[in-house]
This record gives C-alpha cells, structure tokens and sequence, in this order.
C-alpha cells in the first residue's frame, strides 16, 4: 500500500533519510510554482505538493522595475487584435516555437484575468477595459502593469490561493538531484537546509511521477546580476537528469544598480543622470560617455533612449543607445566603478534642450521636465521611482547609485513541447526555467509565459500523470545520487579537516572567481577566444569541487551543492555560446567580437568590432544536451505555429473526447 504523502524513513548505502510520496511535485514558490500547484488543484489533481529552497526567495517576489509589465492579449479600445496575432508577435522574434507562441497568446487573457480575480491590481477604466500601453517589440498595446513590483503582487495572491487549498509547501528543501534515467523521471533529492548537521534529517526525497520544475533562470552564474542575492536557479541539476537546453545563448543584459540589485531603465535614464566613473580606490573621477558621442545633444538623447531601449541590443549599438552599456562595460573591465549622478546636470552645465532630438525633447516638454537637476526631474515625472531608492537607503539628491552592465533575464532555458514538459518523461518546466522565448521578446511577455507553461504542464498531468510510480527506476537512480552526494560531502569535509587545508581552495573563492569570469567572458561582450578560455576554467573548476575544495562546516554543504549545480550549468551554457560564435554573427544581447565586422567608433578597443547576423539563423533553435559527462549541441528547424481544423463540431467532439489534451 503506498504511503503517499506522509513521511518514512529509508536506508540507502548506510545513508537514513526520510521519504515522501506524491504524485506530482512543485519545485518554485515563484508566480509560476504556485500557478502549476494552483492549476493542479484545480484541475483535480490533489495529491501534490510544492518543495522551496525558501518561499520568500527568487525572482518574481523580489524584483521589479519602472513600471513591471504583463503582456496579453488587447483588451480595451477599438484597435483589433487576435491570438493568432499576438502568436505572431511572440514568433517574429526569432527562434522561437510556434506551438508555444500559439498557447501563450491564446491562454494570456485567462492568465491575466485569474490573477485579476486573485486581487493584482491592473488598471481598469470605469467601462471595466484593461487599459494597455505599447512595449518594447510590441505593435499593439497588449501591455498592462500593476507597479513596479507587480510580479510580487501575483506570487503573493497565488501564494494565498495555494495556502487556502492546504496543498503542503516543503520551505528550506533545496534540490540536489532529479532522479532520473535519462528517460523518465522518478523524484527527487534533498537536502534539507534547516538541519545539515542532523545527520538522519540531512537529505530527504520524494518519490512522484511528476516534477514541474519553476525555480527561475540560472541567475547564479554571474557576479554583475541584477537577479535578487537569493536567487540562483538550477538549470545544471535539469541537464544532469536528461533535460535539454534551448536558446541557452540568448539573454538580456542591461545597466543595473549594484545597491540594491534593480534595472535603471525608464525614468531613470528620461531624466537625463550624469554618468561618471572612479577608480577601485574612489578617486580619478571622470565622465566617460563623451568618447564616442559627436555633440553634447547627441549624448543626452541616446541616455533618454536607454530609458525606452532598455536591454543591450546588438541592433542598436550604431544609431541607438546600446553604445552607452559597452562604454559602462570598458569602464568595469578597466577595474573602474560606475555611477549614475542625479545631482548634477552631464558635463555640470545646464541641459540645452533644443539639442536634443525632437523625440527626447517633446517627451520631457509634455512632462514638463525641462527644467532643473536630473533628480529633480525623476521626482517630477515619477516620484515612486525616486522613492524606491530612498526606502532602500539610497538618497538620490544626496549621493550618486553605482551600477554595472548585469545580466537580467535568459530568454533561452530548457527545451519543452506544446505542454511544456521537457525530453525526460514527467519532467515539465516552466517560468524562467523553460526556453520559451527565442531572441526577442515582448517586454512582459515572461510573466505570462510562466502562468501560461504552468497551466499547461498542469492540465498535462491531470489528464495524464496518474499511475504507480515505478520502484525499480526510482531505486536505482536514489543509490546513484545519494552516493555523489556523500562522496561531495566526505571529500569536502576531509579537506577541510586536513593538516594541509591550506593547499586546498575555499568554496567561497571557487564561487567568485566563476561567476567574475563568467561576467567578463560569457556576458554581453563575448569572443570565441575568451569563451575557450572560460570553457577550459570552468572544467578545471568542476574537478577541483570533486578534488580540491574545502568547507570548513556542514553549514557550507547548501553552497557546495548550488556550487555543483552553477558549474555544471555554466559549462553547459559557454559550450552553447562557443557553437553559435562559430557560426558567425552577433544578436539579440550579445556581441561577438569579430575582426571583418563594423568598429562603431574609433576610440573603442578592437574587441567592439562586431557583425549582425542578420537573422540567418532566426528559424532555427540550438538544442544542448548533457550526456555521458559531455555536452552535445544540435540545431533544429523552429515548430511552426499550428494551422488547426477550427471548424467548432470537430473541436467541440475532441474536446468531449479528451478535452483536445494529446
């Protein structure tokens, strides 16, 4: 008789811990996480529960920006719109699935709506439309917005929702292992973060048929993150269990306050900063930007145009404002600090409006902002946005807010199909974990797309993900993986331990210098010669965690396991960066240094020569798989988005059948 959902305890190699059973298993207490579980519920699929690393960690409930967007479906005006429309949208942008744009266009008002009805507070007029307003890589105005933190807003209203159903929520478990063949999946490893040093409560695992993987992007791997401190992802624990990757080259980068981690955009480059830079000692302070800019007028118009052209964007390097983030690139990588000055006009003259472009300068004339210090301006346009810093410690009318070039969204993740489930059977992922989005996307199309996957894999797994697990797999898979674990656990301790624990590296310094080196080779600015390096350190890196690391307490056995999970990923990803590169061309947030390209100005180092690619490759998908202790990369045609039979007796038949879920 199986003991679903309640606790046991096994012996396995001599290890005890404690086992638990679920049918399906939610690992993320992000907006998508508690989505899936919600939808699980829903849909009559009661034998779930959700496991965290920690319920206020992660990405959707501890960021935001200006003004943080949800893209869906037009709804309000007389501007005609459709879902095949808007999946159009989500298709054009290269390298994207048309199955997945189809169902992201068509479930984005369901999504959208229920999280009204849960109580986020997008804006209605009194005629009951959701007023919408454009965004970037949007040609209608499907865009609506709840305030800077409307992502928080969603997770908590979902998280009540799933508090309300009593479904059991697993806080401080963080995943070192997903049991698997390679095939299908059969639980899950854990280790429990609260009681490390317990030796019988240290790890526990849940036996499921079914994971839906939520736990965000592999925000970890970089050290120049806008990401919140306590998210990290595990994508490398998914490529261990057999998952593939998707688009894994395709991020978005973009200029990022250090203190607190938050994107500038918006306002904050309307108003006009002064950029300047210091030395590591805090001294030499200069401006920087007026190296490669013609005229003073032409320099404050592409600071405004950062506001709108947020993200780096190799396409708008030579006539747009992505010039700017490689100029606050060069200043980092020459050791310098940087920051934005809200005090004093650029240059610490008076702004020469008529300089400016007529786009700049007829927005800040209707805003009435033609006037004063960039600070006064941000409070005079946005004063919410003024007040952020402010309550986070940051007065911007009395000191300057450091930033640098940081990464800030993977538009690629792991690969899945129409119902978001991943190439291991009864492995689904969804949000930021799943590589939905291709190049360009919308701005705020990431939010629905994690409501959007985790309503599908739920749907899914309630028409299809009953059954008895099977022991045998899930046996030998839990003896393979609670062994690795033990033998990182020994080998990290004994050196510790050691009388020569000098020879041996701290897993704290093993960390850094993975995630500096990931910034300055594996971000932005990339060239094969820099990547093959990285590849070779990252390598090396992996072995010395088996060999060479060192931990001083049990307490360190949580940064050891995200350490295996961050290392394995980042080789993953440089792999995937070094066969596109070889390809040839630069898009989206990325720059491949070649020397046959363009060199947009004269005073930049030969580094910044690069060349578009022109989209050659935008109706193709890179696939990265993770087997035998290699990475193996494939290139695939995209899905087209479907042409289905919508004749409504045959839908209204299928749908009677087996509710069009196959």
């Amino acid at each position: 008789m199986r003991n679903t959902g309640k606790e046991r305890m096994i012996e396995i190699n001599g290890i005890r811990l404690r086992e638990y059973e679920f049918n399906t298993v939610i690992v993320g207490s992000g907006a998508a996480g508690y989505n899936g579980a919600d939808r699980l519920f829903q849909y009559g699929q009661k034998d779930i529960a959700l496991v965290t690393e920690g319920v206020c960690l992660g990405t959707s409930r501890n960021t935001g920006s200006d003004k943080q967007t949800y893209y869906k479906l037009t709804l309000s005006g007389s501007s005609p719109d459709s879902v095949r429309d808007m999946a159009a949208t989500l298709f054009q942008g290269q390298c994207a699935d048309g199955d997945n744009a189809l169902c992201e266009a068509a479930l984005s008002v369901k999504g959208f709506t229920r999280l009204g009805e849960l109580g986020v507070g997008f804006p209605k007029n009194r005629w009951g439309e959701y007023i919408g307003y454009k965004t970037d890589h949007d040609p209608r105005e499907r865009a609506s917005s709840a305030g800077p933190y409307t992502s928080r807003m969603m997770t908590e209203c979902l998280q009540r929702a799933v508090e309300e159903k009593k479904i059991p929520v697993f806080d401080g478990f963080l995943v070192i292992a997903i049991l698997s063949n390679g095939e299908r999946c059969f639980g899950l490893l854990c280790l429990d973060c609260g009681h490390v040093e317990q030796e019988e409560l240290r790890y526990a695992v849940f036996r499921c048929k079914n994971v839906l993987w939520a736990v965000g992007g592999p925000a970890g791997m970089y050290g120049d993150s806008v990401y919140p401190k306590g998210h990290f992802g595990a994508s490398g624990t998914a490529f261990a269990a057999g998952a593939a990757g998707q688009n894994l080259t395709e991020w978005q980068y973009g200029l990022a306050s250090v203190k607190p981690r938050w994107n500038v955009s918006g306002t904050y480059m309307q108003c006009l900063p002064r950029f300047f830079s210091v030395n590591s000692e805090g001294t030499e302070e200069r401006e920087f930007l007026g190296s490669c800019f013609d005229s003073q007028g032409e320099l404050l118009t592409k600071v405004f145009l950062k506001g709108y052209q947020w993200p780096f964007d190799v396409n708008k390097i030579e006539n747009g404002s992505s010039l700017i983030d490689i100029l606050v690139y060069l200043e980092q990588k020459k050791g310098r600090r940087v920051f934005l000055d809200f005090r004093t006009n650029p240059g610490g003259e008076k702004v020469d409006y008529s300089a400016l472009s007529q786009e700049a300068r007829s927005y800040l004339e209707k805003a009435g902002a033609c006037f004063g210090t960039p600070v006064e301006r941000l409070i005079h346009m946005n004063q919410p946005a003024y007040q952020f810093f402010k309550d986070k410690g940051v007065d911007l009318k009395k000191e300057p807010l450091e930033i640098a070039l940081c990464a800030q969204h993977n538009n690629g993740g792991l690969a899945v199909d129409c119902w978001w489930q991943t190439k291991v059977q009864g492995l689904f992922a969804a949000g930021e974990a799943a590589g939905t989005h291709g190049v360009y996307r919308p701005g705020g199309s990431a939010l629905n797309a994690g409501q959007v996957g985790s309503d599908r894999a739920a749907q899914f797994i309630a028409a299809y993900g009953d059954g008895e697990p099977d022991d045998k797999g899930f046996q030998q898979c839990l003896e393979k993986e609670i062994k690795l674990a033990a033998e990182l656990e020994a080998v990290l301790t004994d050196n510790g331990k050691s009388e020569n624990a000098g020879e041996f590296i701290s897993l704290q310094e093993l960390w850094k210098d993975a995630q500096a080196d990931m910034s300055r080779y594996g971000a932005a600015i990339r060239s094969i010669e820099g990547l093959k390096g990285l590849l070779i350190r990252t390598r090396e890196r992996r072995q010395l965690l088996g060999k060479k690391a060192k931990m001083d307490s049990l307490s360190q056995l949580r940064l050891a396991f995200r350490l295996r999970d961050m290392l394995l990923c980042q080789q993953v990803y440089v792999e995937a960066m070094i066969d596109y590169g070889n390809r040839g061309g630069s898009r989206g947030s990325a720059l491949y240094t070649d020397p046959t390209g363009i060199h947009p100005c004269p005073n930049l180092p030969e580094e910044f020569t690069y060349r578009l690619d022109g989209g050659a490759l935008g109706n193709m998908i890179q696939e990265t798989f993770w087997k035998e202790g290699a990475c193996h990369v494939a290139w695939r045609q995209t899905r087209p988005i479907p042409e289905e039979d919508d004749f409504f007796e045959n839908v209204w038949k299928g749908y009677r059948e087996n509710r069009n879920i196959y």
